[in-house]
């Protein structure tokens, strides 16, 4: 349940974050503008702010939202969908619409994606993919029209009814009895901008100010303990390491930096829970509120968004709820005794990632009991290239001593859940284990000869010479039909006895040899170049493939694979390539010819003759 409750977290403030500078703008304009009550009262600059707040805001993030289910077409999707919202429901922020409508958008085209891979008409891609924005777009919006806008609305007001019943009756400081803790839990991002921040914005718009952006954002609790460690602990570590994460917690606003000092003495959470309750009280008794979320939640940040009549109530709340938490922290700290505080950071650095979805490699799965494991995937980021290769060198490699093992690719994205290791560059570790929480990682720097896969390939051997069963499975991922009923490399598409040149010149001129034979438009050439910047595509044994990323899907015409001959190599960081292989795949058309390459790769007088051929036949020969 609390990784279910962290993953939802994890995308309300996965929407919100990154558009937290829209929200301190129209904070500033709101404090600095308001007429009356602003530093400069100016009717027409604060005339923006309600634009701001019913357009930008709900775009920016239904945006993101898209974006993170279904790329930047997903983007696009979900700022189109939640105009339907708006304009069903003009006189209601739609801050939480936006949240819902815009990862629904992005699934809807991530989905309609997915049913047309490998199936557009050559020539087409573009009118499809473009049209198909604009079609689905349209439907999402009237959808958000006339469901989700009205629902959004009626639960908006729901809870703003709820909130202003707690505000009535005295009852708003139970918050921190939930709230405290929740913060430690990694939970503070996605109770403070999930749902603070909405209900915030719609009290701003009625009140001009709202206590929601006070409740989690207030520093004095997290103070107070971090003063009491600091005058009170007996660990000397700790003693001397509070003083500066003071600064950084109150200044900074990094309210995380005080996890561990809780985590260490978990009864210490009491005092936040107080300090906040009595904070809470005593801004509801006077009214108080800000005019936007302060964030990061630092004292700066906290008086900047505080209307100009009120700074001195925000103050005095921020030292109640750090003088109330330092009372009743200190003598837990003085009677109990610590963890070591690298333990509670090491502690909270695992709950944080656990909060995240990017758990480290070997938290991400237990490692596997090499007699039990049946599928090993190889992961890099489109699933088409270098995994491929990857998988079928090892596939050829561990088939006679485990025939029952089954080893393909994918794209670190898409692992099956059926995965009990996989295999990817180091790079990729957080998003594998996203993933494929379930499976082992085995982190490599590259494909073909990594010590690595030396080891896991030593290991899963062994364990079938121990009498592992030995049912034959057929990989599933190989094409009956070969590469030579699809020619995808052409005499054209080889060039031997190239000068060398940078890394960047050589994905330049295979990226324009696949155009010259009819495989790419020009955009592929871009997106190669952007795909060599998240990883490199050296695959060792002085081989590289660059090929572009999955969003360029769009501009591959056809299957096809290019090689060109560098004899004195071409760096590829640490590492030079004497053959450069670009390719393009609609679908799995280029998979054969991939295999091909890496059973060539196994024969080591052959790769060294290749790499100073002048022969154009042996290459072709070789490579279908």
């Amino acid at each position: 349940m609390k990784q279910k409750v962290q993953a939802m977290g994890k995308a309300l403030s996965g929407m919100v974050m990154p558009n937290i500078g829209a929200f301190i703008a129209w904070g500033f304009i709101t404090a600095l503008f308001l007429s009356p009550g602003g530093w400069f009262p100016n009717e027409k600059l604060v005339s923006i702010q309600p634009y701001i707040l019913s357009y930008l805001l709900p775009i920016l993030i239904a945006a993101q939202g898209g974006k993170l289910v279904g790329g930047d077409r997903g983007r696009v999707m979900g700022a189109i969908a939640v105009m339907g919202c708006i304009a069903g429901k003009p006189d209601t922020t739609m801050l939480m619409g936006a949240m819902i409508m815009g990862p629904l958008a992005g699934w809807v085209i991530k989905k309609f994606d997915q049913l047309m891979d490998g199936h557009m008409p050559a020539g087409f891609e573009m009118l499809i993919n473009n049209f198909s924005v604009g079609i689905l777009g349209m439907i999402m919006a009237i959808v958000g029209y006339y469901a989700i806008g009205p629902i959004m609305a009626l639960l908006l007001a729901i809870l703003s009814a709820g909130v202003n019943i707690l505000i009535e009756h005295g009852l708003l400081p139970l918050v921190s009895i939930f709230l405290e803790p929740a913060k430690v839990l990694f939970l503070n991002n996605a109770i403070n901008h999930g749902v603070f921040t909405p209900l915030g914005a719609e009290q701003v718009e009625q009140a001009g100010k709202s206590i929601m952006y006070m409740l989690e954002t207030n520093p004095g609790p997290g103070l107070g303990v971090l003063l009491a460690y600091w005058m009170f602990s007996k660990d000397k570590m700790t003693k001397d390491s509070a003083p500066g994460a003071i600064i950084i917690h109150l200044f900074g606003g990094i309210h995380e930096i005080y996890f561990p000092y809780i985590l260490m003495n978990p009864l210490v959470i009491v005092g936040p829970i107080v300090g906040n309750f009595c904070a809470i009280l005593f801004f509801n008794i006077t009214h108080a509120g800000l005019l936007g979320p302060a964030a990061p939640g630092s004292i700066i940040a906290f008086l900047m968004m505080t209307p100009r009549d009120s700074m001195l109530i925000s103050i005095i709340g921020v030292v109640i709820a750090a003088g109330v938490s330092f009372v009743i922290s200190s003598p837990i700290i003085k009677m109990s005794g610590a963890k070591n505080l690298e333990e509670s950071q090491s502690q909270m650095a695992s709950m944080k990632a656990e909060a995240k979805g990017t758990a480290a490699a070997v938290s991400a799965g237990a490692t596997k009991n090499p007699a039990d494991v049946k599928k090993v995937i190889f992961a890099c980021d489109a699933g088409m290239g270098s995994s491929a290769m990857g998988a079928t060198k090892f596939r050829n490699r561990i088939k006679g001593e485990r025939p029952d093992i089954v080893v393909t690719n994918t794209s670190v994205d898409n692992v099956p859940g059926d995965a009990d290791i996989v295999v990817c560059q180091t790079i990729l570790q957080e998003r594998a284990a996203k993933s494929a929480p379930q499976a082992q990682l085995v982190t490599i720097g590259n494909f073909l000869a990594d010590p690595k896969l030396d080891a896991l390939y030593a290991s899963l051997a062994n364990a079938g010479k121990g009498g592992v069963a030995t049912a034959t499975v057929e990989p599933k991922d190989e094409p009956e039909e070969k590469a030579g009923n699809k020619t995808v490399m052409l005499r054209e598409g080889v060039k031997l006895g190239q000068a060398s040149v940078t890394k960047e010149e050589a994905i330049c001129a295979a990226g324009e040899l696949l155009k010259s034979i009819g495989c790419v438009g020009d955009g592929y050439i871009e997106a190669m170049q952007e795909r060599e910047k998240l990883v490199s595509t050296y695959m060792g044994l002085g081989v590289a493939i660059p090929h572009g990323t999955t969003q360029a899907k769009g501009e591959v015409k056809k299957s096809g694979i290019v090689m060109l001959q560098y004899p004195d190599g071409v760096d590829f960081g640490a590492e030079k390539a004497q053959l450069v292989f670009g390719i393009a795949g609609v679908g799995d058309e280029h998979l054969d010819l991939l295999a091909n390459i890496s059973n060539a790769l196994e024969d080591e007088d052959l790769l060294e003759e290749l790499k100073k051929t002048n022969d154009v036949d042996l290459i072709l020969k070789t490579f279908s």
